[in-house]
Parts: structure tokens; C-alpha cells; sequence
């Protein structure tokens, strides 16, 4: 199986952090959020991974290279002109095909894609407010239609960011269909206009539920993606003799920490300072320095100083803020 991982957005929603970086290299609970997926997708039987990659690409790709040892590809987006338009950058792909957006991280039985099923999957989530999202229409257990964003409520199956399709050409021809009628949903190629036209064309697309789904597209999400992962296997820290630990948190081996109380529901990446400062439900990067503060709810960007406050705080990388 191929998987193509598309992570050319530009991150607006997570500024100032996504102007130094693109959004699948933010840090949560004390790895990137690339990273996460990359290391939930181990059990697949992965021919080759592609990124499609856009703003700050080149990080992508160093970072996979440094990290990882699938067989990769990595093909740049150079005009921002949707999903679909995205993943036509490897149209000649065939066979069995996952696309993952880079945005978000899921949890499902992930190892029986391995059994190469014969027919689509749409990985979903029920929510409470579908307005919110992209939903499925399902009727006796095949997936009639895509809808974004519905106005009236006619499904709670939301798109979670996961496609799977056991022919990629067959794929590829719908997206080819869509740009050569210019079939757009808000100016662009959506990759839900594309599997309406398999759908038109007898494909049969299926609606899977995940047991779970984090967004990590916001600051608000990416926080309350860190307390999930925190609470479910990402919980590290050392003993400190001059600080307060409050599980769960994962701290770095090389972070300092001193005259503070920290957590719950916090990381710190390596080579950042806490000292003489209360710090809960946020997220400390690499190098950051953080003395004399209260935070809660806050990101701090690398190498960033902060001292004399006690707020909420998104502050990007390189910053200083200091007050008194």
C-alpha cells in the first residue's frame, strides 16, 4: 500500500507558530504532530510514503529523512488550489491508496487495511454539531453522498481525515473529472467532489467509525490534543527536587526545572528553563525560558522569553515578553 500524507496548508489557524514551521511540525505532548501520525501508520505494510508538501516544505522533508526509513517521495503544491488538486500530483499512482491529512490524529483498527479490502473507506466520527464539518450520507451501509459543511442536519458522520481507496487510478480519474469541469467547493478541489464522482460511477465507498479523533488545527484543539495524548501513554517526567510535578506531563531529559510547579497537562521540549512559575494545560518548546509566571491554557514558541506575567499566552518562537 502507498500513503500519501498531505501537508501543504498554510496553518493560519496557528500563527504565530506556522510562520517558522509548517503546521505537521508543531509539537504536542512531546513530539510533532507528523510524528504522531507517522508512528501510528508502523503497523501498515507501506510500499511508499508521500508528502505533498507547500509552504516550508523543505522542513518536511529533512524531518522525515532524519526520522524515518520508508521508501519516500515528496512533491511540492506550489498553488494552494485544494485537496484534490493535491493529490493529482502523483496521478499515475495505482493499487491500493490511504491519504491522511496532516492535521489530525486518529484511532482505529488500522491493522486490517493490511488485508487490502476491495472497496472504499471513509474514515468518520459522530459529532453533535455537524455544521462544523465534512458529513457522509449512508444508506444500507454504502456511503450516496458527501456534504461540507451541511446547513441542516442530515448526517452526525463527520470526515475525519482518513481515505482509503483500494484503486488509485480509479481515484485519480474522478479528480482528472472534477478539474478538466471545474467542479470546485469554495474556489478550490475538494478531494469530497472527486469521491462523489466514484460514488456516481458504482464505486462503493464505506463509512467507518474511529474511536477517536484530535484535532490539531488550532491552538485551542492542540491543547486539547495534549491533554488526550498526556493522559493516554505520553505521560514523562523525572523527579525534581526543587519543583512540584503534577501528572500527567512529558517533560524532556534536558529541561530544567526549578522552584516551579508544573501540570497537570504540560510540555516541556528540551532545553527549556521553568523557574519560580506556576505553568498547567500548556505547551513549553525546545529552549523556551519561562521565570516569574503564572500560565495556563498557553503555547510557547522555541527560544522564547517570558517572565513577570500570569495569563493565557500563544506566544511564537524567539519572542520576549517580560514584565516588572
Amino acid at each position: 500500500m502507498r500513503v500519501m500524507i498531505l501537508t501543504a496548508g498554510l496553518g493560519t489557524r496557528l500563527r504565530p507558530h506556522t510562520f517558522v514551521r509548517p503546521k505537521p511540525l508543531v509539537s504536542v505532548a512531546g513530539k510533532t504532530v507528523l510524528a504522531h501520525i507517522i508512528d501510528y501508520l508502523a503497523p501498515l505494510q507501506i510500499e511508499e510514503l508521500i508528502c505533498v508538501v507547500g509552504y516550508l516544505g523543505n522542513q518536511i522533508e529533512e524531518f522525515m529523512r532524519a526520522n524515518y526509513s520508508y521508501p519516500m517521495r515528496f512533491l511540492e503544491q506550489k498553488v494552494m488550489r485544494g485537496q484534490a488538486d493535491a493529490i493529482a500530483l502523483a496521478r499515475e499512482l495505482t493499487g491500493p491508496l490511504l491519504i491522511v491529512f496532516g492535521d489530525g490524529l486518529l484511532e482505529f483498527d488500522i491493522e486490517r487495511l493490511n488485508e487490502h479490502p476491495d472497496y472504499g473507506i471513509i474514515y468518520c466520527k459522530e459529532v453533535d454539531d455537524p455544521r462544523r464539518f465534512g458529513v457522509v450520507v449512508v444508506e444500507k451501509g454504502r456511503i450516496v453522498r458527501l456534504v461540507e459543511k451541511p446547513s441542516e442536519p442530515i448526517s452526525n458522520l463527520a470526515v475525519a481525515g482518513f481515505y482509503y481507496v483500494p484503486e488509485a487510478s480509479r481515484l485519480m480519474s474522478a479528480i482528472d473529472y472534477i478539474m478538466e469541469n471545474n467542479i470546485q467547493t469554495k474556489g478550490e478541489f475538494y478531494l469530497a467532489d472527486a469521491l462523489q464522482v466514484m460514488i456516481n460511477r458504482g464505486e462503493e465507498l464505506r463509512a467507518e467509525t474511529v474511536r477517536v479523533w484530535r484535532d490539531c488545527g488550532t491552538i485551542e484543539s492542540l491543547l486539547d490534543t495534549n491533554r488526550y495524548l498526556l493522559e493516554h501513554g505520553h505521560n514523562r517526567a523525572a523527579e525534581y527536587p526543587n519543583a512540584v510535578i503534577i501528572p500527567p506531563v512529558n517533560i524532556a531529559p534536558t529541561a530544567v526545572i526549578e522552584e516551579a510547579v508544573v501540570g497537570p497537562y504540560v510540555s516541556i521540549a528540551d532545553g527549556a528553563v521553568v523557574r519560580q512559575a506556576i505553568v498547567r494545560d500548556s505547551i513549553i518548546n525546545a529552549g523556551a525560558q519561562i521565570q516569574s509566571v503564572i500560565i495556563t491554557r498557553s503555547l510557547i514558541g522555541d527560544r522564547a522569553h517570558v517572565s513577570g506575567v500570569s495569563q493565557e499566552l500563544n506566544v511564537g518562537d524567539m519572542s520576549d515578553i517580560r514584565f516588572g
